[in-house]
């Protein structure tokens, strides 16, 4: 076998090493994430975004003194909805939210993502966002979290 063929054959089983085929699903899931977590409730954005970025069935589950409570997207919602009463405008300059992504991992249509949440550059919490694909979209379908 030649050199060049050799090469060429390296190439080929390694790109999928070095160039990630699922880049364009890291992408959209980045983007719902985006819309529908962090600016949707976050930073106090649209109601439409938030409802569009998570599935109906979608559950938030957090631990309180060694007691794990599992509250549904409807008490959720009803939470976001108070505080937008009390708060209409979207938060802006230092009150924004912003995020990090360390970790998006994606095996067919399922997929966890590893986010930092900070405002004015301070750690707020390191949440686990699981989403499943849904006809094309994807969904945040449950979360856990830690606060810093």
């Amino acid at each position: 076998m030649s050199p060049k063929l050799i090469s060429m054959v390296l190439i080929v089983l390694l790109s999928g090493v070095f160039f990630p085929k699922n880049k364009n699903e890291e992408i959209a899931i980045k983007q719902i994430i985006q819309s529908a977590y962090v600016d949707g409730i976050q930073n106090n954005g649209n109601l439409e975004d938030f409802e569009e970025g998570f599935h109906s069935g979608f559950n938030f589950l957090e631990v309180h003194s060694d007691m794990l409570i599992k509250n549904s997207i409807y008490n959720w919602i009803k939470s976001i909805k108070d505080r937008k009463l009390k708060t209409p405008e979207s938060f802006v300059g230092d009150k924004r939210v912003t995020c990090k992504y360390l970790l998006i991992d994606i095996t067919g249509n399922s997929a966890m993502a590893k986010i930092q949440l900070f405002r004015d550059q301070k750690l707020l919490f390191t949440d686990y966002l699981q989403l499943y694909k849904f006809e094309e979209v994807w969904k945040i379908v449950s979360k856990i979290y830690y606060r810093h």
